[in-house]
């Protein structure tokens, strides 16, 4: 392994290989490091996978539709073949609920229009006749299991809903991410597993590399922080966390592996359902189950953790919560009397848009708060950071000037500003999952 490099990664989750690869892309000498045995075995391995184009803001659309045509191209993107095979998009059109929280989706609609994607605004109606294995009752706003109301309709059917059939998941992230390493190592970029950072280090009042827990130093004038749920330790390490107004850390989230109705070939007829009116999110998977995840209504109190390393990796009382709340939209859904699914840990900003940004340490760089809702934009990520990163180092200077990026399939141009460390919490986004 060589010892001299121009940027060292900490995270070799989605992010952080799309972010390496695209570096190593522009002939930076690239170091992914992670404290995992594998590239993607950390929070990624547990992500959903969901790859949709709705989100809060039309600036969140346009990053989810650019990324779109990059897993619909998996292995152009890549460029390289992988000995143990390519993950695979799974296309399985979405259903979104119209509910109060999302404003009916009238900004949705507009950022898909402006974006020419198609979708279909469907009735109450539409929507039984398409889906009808769909309970069209309205259930929300959602309440907790404590809640006389619980279960119980509250009256009408749902506003309708809009299906959008470009979207869908990948079935394997965490071969995504070894996918990523390998276009990563054919470029020159090198990986170091089982590494954990106790300090970043400093040179000349800038980043300089960083310090193992095994003693040893490695040194690069830039740093990327892509730590996943360990982001807010690894910026306090850096000494940057007074210059951000955003701000991230680490949630609990369990997400439900149930069987669908019996005698329903649900992996064949279910799109990705984002429900809001019953608080959850749901997609086909193998088996014939469905995964059920939740939207976090302003109902559920969230588990923030104070230490990654250290939390309650069992199932709660969440999970018999969202398995009962889908059991409201779906039709037949039994509830099992075993748990099975997911545990694992977010790494949330306070607006729930993620941080990709310069800091206030020159030389340190930021890919944080983007559990939930940024696997799917993991190679527009990527780019992003790069192009930021060779700016900033060229004399850019971002913060009074933000640096622009042209996107190459939908031919905008994204404002790097808008994921900014230092911006206001944005008023637009859904302060959930859903971005």
């Amino acid at each position: 392994m060589s010892h001299e490099y121009n940027a060292i990664i900490i995270g070799a989750g989605v992010i952080g290989v799309c972010t390496g690869f695209e570096l190593a892309k522009r002939g930076y000498r690239t170091l992914n490091m992670d404290k995992q045995p594998a590239a993607g075995s950390g929070s990624t391995c547990n992500t959903c996978a969901i790859i949709r184009l709705h989100y809060s803001t039309p600036d969140g659309c346009a990053m989810a539709r650019e990324s779109y045509f990059y897993w619909l191209d998996w292995g152009r993107y890549l460029g390289v073949p992988d000995e143990m095979g390519l993950a695979k998009y799974v296309n399985t059109g979405c259903l979104v609920v119209k509910n109060d929280r999302n404003h009916d989706l009238m900004n949705v609609m507009a950022a898909l229009d402006e974006l020419h994607v198609a979708y279909e605004d469907l009735s109450a109606a539409k929507v039984a006749a398409r889906f009808p294995w769909l309970d069209t009752r309205s259930y929300g706003p959602p309440v907790t299991m404590a809640d006389d109301r619980f279960g119980a309709p509250s009256g009408g059917k749902i506003r309708g809903a809009v299906y959008i059939p470009e979207s869908g998941y990948i079935d394997d992230p965490t071969l995504a991410c070894h996918n990523v390493q390998r276009a990563c190592e054919a470029r020159g970029g090198e990986f170091r597993f089982g590494a954990e950072v106790v300090e970043i280090l400093r040179e000349g009042g800038r980043a300089a590399g960083v310090r193992l827990a095994d003693g040893s130093t490695i040194r690069a004038p830039v740093v990327v922080n892509v730590g996943g749920p360990h982001s807010a330790i690894i910026n306090g390490l850096a000494g940057v966390l007074d210059g951000m107004n955003i701000s991230t850390r680490p949630l609990k989230q369990e997400v439900c592996h149930v069987p669908a109705p019996a005698g329903m070939d649900y992996h064949q007829i279910a799109p990705l359902i984002s429900d809001g009116d019953i608080g959850c999110y749901s997609r086909p998977t193998t088996g014939n189950h469905i995964l059920i995840g939740s939207e976090d209504p302003e109902c559920d109190v969230l588990e923030w953790v104070d230490d990654p390393d250290d939390y309650n990796t069992g199932f709660t009382h969440q999970w018999e919560t969202q398995v009962m709340r889908e059991a409201q939209r779906v039709k037949g859904l039994g509830i099992p009397g075993q748990t099975g699914g997911l545990v694992d840990l977010y790494d949330v900003s306070d607006d729930w848009i993620p941080i990709y940004d310069k800091s206030d340490l020159p030389g340190f760089y930021m890919a944080v708060g983007t559990s939930g809702n940024q696997f799917k934009n993991a190679p527009v990520a990527g780019k992003l950071m790069a192009e930021l990163i060779a700016r900033v180092e060229g004399g850019h200077d971002h913060d009074a000037d933000p640096v622009t990026m042209p996107l190459k399939y939908t031919r905008r141009t994204c404002d790097i500003g808008f994921f900014s460390r230092r911006r206001s919490l944005n008023p637009d986004s859904s302060y959930s999952v859903i971005g």
